[in-house]
């Protein structure tokens, strides 16, 4: 028979794993929303970049010059609708996470997007350019490739660039409260 002391444990045990569930379910909920939302502000980035890779293409502009442009054309409303729609992120702004590491995932991208566009374009010379075909075959390549980071620049979004804290700042106040609290305890 149990104890008083062993049933009042067994119904903490079960407020902490209810009260736990509770919290990831929340969490759960809270991701699922942000992927929708992420995936509407990637939707109105693509849109607007599938206006502009086209049009660039077919006056002329080389691939690099096309996915440059479009990519530019998208990713200014999507880190805007990301960081304030998506993440909620309001205030100011944190540089260095934020700004520098976005810039730093975005040229990434666009570094594979443009060899993909461009061994893409070598591909499609034997499709005649007059038909819209090839310009069709080569926005579809970069389309395609966006499709494939998706998961990786969302994870990045999440974790890192909008995620409201930054670890290394907190790693080296981390180590500066360890350095003043060991000086604090040397004895004269």
């Amino acid at each position: 028979m149990a104890t008083d002391t062993q049933k009042s444990q067994r119904a903490a045990d079960l407020r902490t794993r209810v009260a736990g569930s509770a919290v990831a379910a929340r969490l759960q909920r809270l991701t699922e929303r942000r992927i929708i939302r992420f995936a509407i502000s990637s939707a109105i980035a693509a849109g607007t970049s599938a206006v502009v890779f086209p049009i660039l293409y077919v006056l002329g502009a080389s691939t690099t010059v096309c996915s440059i442009g479009a990519f530019v054309a998208g990713a200014i409303p999507n880190w805007t609708i990301n960081r304030r729609w998506t993440w909620k992120v309001e205030g100011r702004v944190a540089f260095g996470r934020e700004v520098i590491a976005y810039v730093v995932l975005s040229a990434s991208t666009l570094v594979l997007l443009s060899l993909v566009t461009g061994w893409t374009d070598d591909r499609a010379h034997s499709i005649p350019p007059g038909d819209g075909l090839r310009a069709l075959v080569v926005t579809a390549s970069y389309f395609a490739t966006l499709a494939v980071l998706y998961g990786v620049r969302f994870f990045l979004y999440e974790r890192w660039i909008f995620s409201g804290r930054s670890r290394f700042r907190a790693a080296l106040r981390s180590r500066r409260q360890v350095w003043i609290a060991a000086r604090a305890n040397r004895t004269p």
